[in-house]
């Protein structure tokens, strides 16, 4: 059996491979694609009728609307204590996301062409999806990490050596609680509810209706991903959520179909948790 020091330096180097392999395989998307300019050049147009604030409506349902409800089951419950309270927060979430959700569909099969299909949700593709998010997942995540590291470095530079990006508040949930069914439930919403609800949103109406008004694929999946990155409350995720995005953009871009993106952000935050509660287990 090899020592902790020999498994450590093989971890490290089966990392390093994989990183390598990532960054190869972006750099051969680079190339073939004349650095991006060509990638969305046959991307299949997405015909529809939505006016250009049709967008506001999930949204305000989806941070407004789940805000006030968690608020009035506040009073309405009284505190709990403990992590019932989280619990409580995260279930009044799903909540409202799902109703988020039912409101994007309606939107969607009366404004789409061809309804849901035009929409990008279409069953029969999902095997096909499955395997093209995770090679778009793997080209994107040495882009998302290296937007960590240069995080890291300008928060050093400016803060001070001991600056460090702070956890997910979920993850120092799942990794701290002693509460099974608050783990679970964290779980249950991060890789199921929020990328469902959150490439709807962002992907499926909002970047829809800004290629629609300005005409060009890259310009409204940068703008869609800009907004993305900005709606989560820190600061120091918005680059790695920013480079995140733009691989979730181009992905629903390049394909037309909304199962790409749920999945591709499903994996991310499935890897991300596996990440966290593999570093938080004791030796």
């Amino acid at each position: 059996m090899p020592d902790g020091a020999e498994q450590l330096s093989a971890a490290t180097l089966a990392d390093k491979m994989i990183y390598t392999a990532g960054v190869l395989l972006f750099a051969w998307w680079l190339i073939r694609t004349s650095l991006g300019r060509k990638a969305l050049a046959d991307s299949p147009p997405r015909r529809h009728r939505m006016p250009p604030y049709t967008p506001l409506i999930p949204f305000g349902i989806w941070f407004l609307g789940t805000a006030t409800l968690q608020q009035f089951v506040r009073q309405l419950v009284g505190t709990l204590g403990g992590w019932r309270d989280q619990f409580l927060d995260n279930l009044v979430y799903c909540a409202g996301a799902l109703i988020t959700i039912v409101v994007i569909l309606g939107i969607a099969r009366l404004t789409f062409a061809r309804g849901l299909r035009g929409f990008g949700l279409r069953p029969r593709t999902i095997p096909r999806d499955i395997g093209w998010a995770c090679v778009d997942l793997y080209a994107v995540w040495p882009i998302v990490l290296a937007m960590i590291v240069v995080t890291i470095q300008i928060g050093k530079a400016l803060l001070g050596p001991k600056f460090e990006i702070p956890q997910h508040m979920g993850l120092d949930l799942i990794t701290e609680s002693p509460a099974l069914a608050l783990q679970v439930l964290i779980v249950f919403v991060a890789v199921v509810i929020a990328p469902a609800v959150e490439e709807m949103l962002f992907r499926g109406l909002i970047q829809t209706a800004l290629r629609s008004y300005f005409g060009r694929p890259w310009l409204a999946v940068i703008m869609t991903s800009a907004l993305f990155a900005s709606v989560h409350v820190n600061g120091t995720h918005w680059p790695a959520l920013f480079a995140l995005a733009m691989g979730l953009g181009y992905s629903y871009e390049k394909s037309g179909s909304l199962f790409r993106p749920i999945i591709m952000h499903a994996l991310f935050n499935g890897l991300t948790i596996a990440a966290a509660l593999a570093e938080s287990a004791p030796a």
